[in-house]
């Protein structure tokens, strides 16, 4: 079982090119953890709805991509770690905090990794036949969020101020977000003069800025300028907001 899992996780890399059209079985009940600094621990839940069982391993990173569970360094446990998942059924995993020693004054970002490794064939399903198997990675943002934090994070992207800087090529649109949560910016336009101009999208660290670059913009706008943007909230669902070129 353990080699089968390195093997997959060699792959990752070659994978992440082309994992698009491979489908998982393995669907993970939400788009991101939040993790009350308050509790204890929190669960999430997996449901197999493919036919054929499915080996299962999740870990936490720090936001390393090429993470792997032997190189974890992370102030959570998971379990469990590894386990199989038979079809049509569900699975819970536990996220356990271990005493974390983290900032208090704003959310802490990890990332939870969830791979899976489809079953070896049978002689049968492979005889006479070229088969490729895929293993699947899916990475979730996991959002610390300690109990002194002031404020609703589901206003927290209300707050972004906005203004146009310089950048190579043309401007950019810096988001500044003063509150102490992490905004995802899924979708982020510019009105000027009555024309849409796309601007690239992105997360805004909390207390921090992040400058997003404007398309094809070639003229700084005026103070004033409308924009419109979308973020991704808590549940995984997108809300929409106006916001201006601040002076």
């Amino acid at each position: 079982m353990r080699s089968l899992l390195c093997a997959a996780r060699a792959a990752l890399i070659a994978l992440s090119m082309i994992a698009g059209v491979a489908n998982a079985s393995v669907v993970i009940g939400g788009t991101r953890v939040v993790f009350p600094a308050q509790d204890r621990e929190v669960t999430l839940r997996l449901t197999n709805r493919g036919d054929r069982p499915a080996l299962v391993e999740a870990w936490i990173d720090r936001g390393n991509p090429q993470s792997t569970p032997d190189k974890s360094d992370v102030p959570f446990l998971i379990t469990p770690p590894l386990f199989r998942m038979e079809p049509n059924r569900d699975q819970s995993l536990r996220i356990i905090a271990t005493q974390p020693q983290l900032p208090l004054d704003r959310e802490s970002l990890f990332w939870l990794n969830v791979l899976e490794v489809p079953p070896k064939p049978s002689a049968s399903e492979t005889a006479g036949k070229n088969l490729l198997q895929f293993a699947i990675r899916s990475r979730l943002k996991l959002f610390y969020r300690p109990a002194e934090l002031t404020g609703d994070p589901l206003k927290a992207a209300g707050q972004l101020t906005w203004k146009v800087v310089p950048a190579s090529p043309g401007f950019a649109l810096e988001a500044h977000n003063p509150s102490p949560f992490y905004i995802t910016i899924a979708a982020l336009s510019l009105d000027v003069g009555g024309k849409q101009y796309a601007v690239d999208t992105g997360m805004v660290d909390p207390l921090g800025t992040l400058k997003l670059a404007v398309k094809a913009l070639t003229q700084a706008p005026a103070s004033g300028t409308p924009l419109s943007y979308s973020v991704i909230n808590d549940y995984g669902a997108s809300t929409t907001y106006k916001g201006s070129i601040a002076p």
